[in-house]
């Protein structure tokens, strides 16, 4: 899914007038629709047009063990009978994203294949704990059909973050060399960079396996989140980052590395030992020259 970015506009429209309410996605030069719906309205939304085509949908819900959302990916042709399905038998979720085309053009097969595209981004992402028991089979697409889904399923990809719903974003490797920041402390080594997704730890780096008491318990549970994904793997006395990673903040970065509460800004320093606070001061005091 690494594509050069391309600029974009989104139109987003809320027609029970509120930010929190059903949420109609549309993006430019695109045939699809995206809807967002919170559980607490499905039954009031569900007659609405959306429903009835076919789709592929995300149920989301916070994890009652850990830090990562629980999520669930199907597809529906149409969309709704499914929805109502788990509307009755799965409670984990609070809202959920799907996806149909404004011109009817995604059929049955199209949504399977978007379905199992979506599994298999999510395991490799490992960003949330995946309700599905097992895999989806892509049907057989013509070559023709396979492109247009694959573009179908672009946009898609870069409209779930705009959502919350970075799940299926792996951290892009673009300018890996430029700007690395390091942590050195307590016997291990970790590197890192902080990109507009957040800030990626890299493959290779190590976290400590020791925590301090006074940690903050969303930390801990990130931790144990992250080795049961098996994002990080025990290698001697600490652990090893099996995959570059992307986490919100470098301070949640550098607390589950070093196994306490920590400050990111002080903690991650570059070859030359200056701390990103100190980077991104000096950078603030430049811009604001060159500006004068």
């Amino acid at each position: 899914m690494s594509k050069a970015p391309r600029a974009f506009s989104i139109k987003m429209f809320l027609p029970g007038g509120i930010p929190e309410g059903l949420r109609i996605v549309e993006k430019s030069n695109w045939t699809g629709r995206g809807v967002v719906c919170p559980r607490t309205i499905y039954t009031e939304s569900k007659n609405r047009d959306e429903f009835q085509h076919p789709g592929v949908y995300v149920l989301e819900g916070p994890s009652e063990d850990g830090e990562l959302p629980t999520i669930y990916i199907g597809e529906g042709d149409p969309i709704r009978p499914r929805l109502d399905s788990h509307y009755a038998r799965k409670d984990f979720w609070t809202r959920v994203i799907f996806f149909t085309s404004k011109d009817q053009t995604l059929n049955k097969a199209h949504v399977q294949h978007l379905e199992s595209r979506l599994i298999t981004l999510a395991r490799e992402a490992k960003r949330s704990k995946l309700d599905n028991e097992v895999g989806s089979n892509s049907p057989s697409l013509a070559e023709a059909e396979l492109a247009d889904v694959e573009s179908f399923l672009s946009d898609m990809h870069s409209i779930f973050p705009l959502l919350g719903l970075p799940v299926f974003e792996k951290p892009s490797r673009q300018g890996r060399k430029d700007f690395m920041l390091y942590i050195k402390a307590k016997g291990i080594q970790a590197h890192g960079q902080e990109k507009p997704e957040g800030f990626v730890v890299f493959k290779g780096s190590e976290m400590i396996s020791t925590e301090t008491k006074s940690m903050h318990g969303f930390m801990k549970r990130l931790r144990r989140d992250l080795i049961e994904q098996g994002v990080v793997q025990q290698a001697g006395a600490n652990w090893v980052f099996t995959q570059d990673y992307s986490f919100s903040s470098p301070s949640y970065s550098a607390g589950v590395i070093l196994g306490m509460s920590a400050n990111g800004r002080t903690e991650w320093k570059d070859s030359g030992g200056r701390t990103l606070k100190a980077i991104q001061e000096s950078k603030t005091v430049e811009g604001g020259n060159s500006s004068a």
